[in-house]
């Protein structure tokens, strides 16, 4: 199969997410894509299928299939509008979470992904020692959303991983605070699917979107992720629906031997 790894959410190699695109003829075996998944050694892999008119695509972490992922799917978006199609500029893909939609404007890639709002929820037991760090308040989504005092205490927060695994009620955990340059700003821990910490994570903007919304009176917003690599991601809240756009640079390309 051809294999390419983007990093997205970046215009520089070794900044934002690295993302494995995968474009195969046909469908393996299940096992088969989470093995390469955990040779990929990646956030996640993607594997794009071509159908008429759209592409089936899937999302493996080194552990577990994933019901949504922003990163890979932009990343899936710039493979197939720069090197295997140049002339689309709009695609959508066929998931696990229904038809996403991405259209290319100029150098930024534009994804249609579902809103996920949270609720306010009651803070779990141990999440505070777990994280390290005082939390204001949670909200729950496919994700836990844990609001935190301001950007520096996020930056400088060191969570234990050990402890985060033990709380299984989500699947990941959106740390956010008000951003001192941007609007928002957060970082994503996903220990129970073999990630830590994300570098730049596109579905927790689905939560972060219309929650930061809300509170800024805004709809149009831009968010940065702080982890090591860091990322910027564009944001825009349309209702049920959001909007996630960022930029992507080609760091490899190749085959996979199986």
């Amino acid at each position: 199969m051809k294999y390419y790894v983007a990093d997205v959410f970046t215009d520089t190699v070794f900044k934002g997410n690295p993302a494995g695109i995968c474009i195969l003829d046909d469908w393996p075996d299940d096992s088969v894509l989470q093995k390469v998944a955990f040779e990929n050694n990646l956030s996640e892999t993607a594997f794009l299928l071509e159908q008429d008119g759209y592409y089936d695509l899937r999302w493996f972490t080194p552990e577990v299939e994933i019901d949504l992922c922003g990163h890979a799917t932009l990343g899936s978006a710039f493979v197939l509008m720069n090197y295997i199609e140049p002339n689309l500029m709009t695609v959508s893909f066929h998931t696990q979470s229904g038809v996403l939609t991405v259209r290319r404007d100029g150098d930024e890639f534009i994804m249609d992904f579902p809103s996920r709002r949270p609720v306010p929820c009651a803070v779990p037991s141990g999440l505070e020692k777990a994280l390290g760090i005082h939390i204001l308040e949670t909200h729950a989504s496919r994700d836990l959303l844990v609001l935190v005092e301001n950007e520096q205490k996020l930056r400088e927060m060191k969570p234990d991983f050990h402890l985060l695994k033990q709380i299984t009620e989500y699947m990941g955990f959106i740390v956010t605070a008000k951003g001192e340059d941007c609007d928002f700003v957060s970082r994503f821990f996903v220990p129970g699917a073999g990630i830590n910490e994300d570098p730049v994570t596109g579905s927790s903007h689905c939560t972060l979107i219309p929650f930061w919304s809300e509170i800024l009176g805004k709809k149009e917003m831009l968010a940065r992720q702080l982890s090591l690599r860091g990322g910027r991601i564009s944001c825009r809240e349309c209702g049920e629906r959001v909007e996630i756009s960022g930029e992507a640079v080609l760091y490899m390309r190749g085959e996979i031997l199986i």
